[in-house]
């Protein structure tokens, strides 16, 4: 339904009471039938899948949480200021941490948010396990803007969401005893693409990890990185062999194999190693200062997060792909990042 300023809702469970969750115009606004109710359905599984799974711990403040709330174990809700816009995200610390401790951002797809990122991905286990913070922020209007025409209000708008991450990044570094040396950034879809778009436009990461994702926008000078990359050779939204995609946002970019060959160059990486196992073929190249370009290919897989918790509801409604089982890609992201720290300088 719709109020009288035209902004659409997603009413609640009549029997749950919770207010009704807002639905922006310029995401109903252009569509077509059929995507405007993918849409809808996917708000849905999105708000059906981030309702009351976690406790929250809020806190605001242009420069982080503030003194006296302090980012508590566990997952917990902030806001800070950026440019003027409050923007939010989600940080998950788990009981045992070193004196300086690994940080990893997680980037949600399109239509997504970080609880549902958060709920659906593992990354929380795989930072109880391996000691370290992991930081789920979300996009404006469930998307982020990536150079190249990408993606949703976002990307008509020109958000400055590479401000906003540097900027969560070094308020949780106010909070939590980070290692600047061991920041990475990870993410999906639109999130894998943000995760190039910071490599292009940052030097705080020591690697990056993108899943179903490439490279959008400009790269005019991009600083070493280590750089690990999964992706399907049946993914239709991101093609592995690169042109226009199947979805809303239509994604344009290079071939897989090209755009990690690319990365070799600015890494001045040696001739990669590869192997195959299975469906998973695995290309490896040493950098000089013990970085690594790495691309994983899994044969047949689609658009989406390999071992991921299974969302029925979502490939149902949507026809999504289902996640690979061929191997576990927070695992295997999490191995790669601990053995990549950043250089010292």
């Amino acid at each position: 339904m719709r109020d009288a300023s035209g902004t659409a809702w997603l009413p609640w469970n009549s029997q749950t009471p919770q207010p009704d969750v807002p639905v922006p115009p310029a995401i109903i606004a252009g569509m077509d039938n059929m995507y405007r109710a993918a849409a809808w359905s996917l708000l849905l599984v999105i708000v059906l899948a981030g309702c009351g799974a976690y406790p929250r711990h809020r806190a605001s403040g242009a420069g982080g949480p503030g003194p006296g709330q302090a980012i508590p174990v566990g997952s917990s809700s902030h806001t800070i200021s950026v440019g003027g816009t409050s923007r939010a995200f989600l940080v998950y610390r788990p009981a045992t941490l070193p004196a300086a401790a690994p940080l990893v951002v997680m980037l949600h797809g399109g239509f997504g948010t970080g609880a549902y990122a958060e709920k659906f991905y593992n990354w929380d286990a795989e930072a109880g396990s391996g000691h370290f913070v992991v930081a789920y922020p979300d996009g404006l209007h469930r998307a982020w803007n990536t150079g190249g025409g990408c993606c949703g209000v976002p990307g008509r708008t020109n958000v400055d969401d590479v401000g906003f991450i540097t900027a969560m990044v070094s308020a949780i570094e106010h909070e939590v005893p980070v290692n600047p040396s061991r920041v990475y950034a990870t993410g999906i879809s639109n999130g894998g693409i943000m995760a190039y778009t910071l490599a292009c436009h940052t030097t705080i990461f020591a690697a990056i990890g993108p899943d179903s994702g490439t490279e959008l926008g400009s790269c005019p000078d991009p600083a070493p990185i280590s750089v690990i990359h999964i992706h399907g050779t049946a993914d239709t939204k991101i093609p592995y062999n690169g042109g226009p995609g199947e979805g809303v946002a239509h994604i344009d970019g290079p071939a897989i194999p090209a755009l990690n060959a690319s990365w070799r160059s600015i890494d001045h990486c040696a001739t990669p190693a590869i192997k195959t196992a299975g469906v998973v073929t695995t290309s490896s190249a040493s950098c000089p200062d013990s970085r690594t370009v790495e691309l994983i290919t899994i044969a047949g897989a689609g658009h989406q997060w390999p071992g991921a918790t299974p969302n029925v509801l979502a490939q149902k409604l949507l026809h999504t792909d289902p996640p690979s089982t061929a191997l576990n890609a927070t695992q295997v992201i999490w191995q790669f990042f601990a053995a990549h720290p950043r250089p010292d300088r």
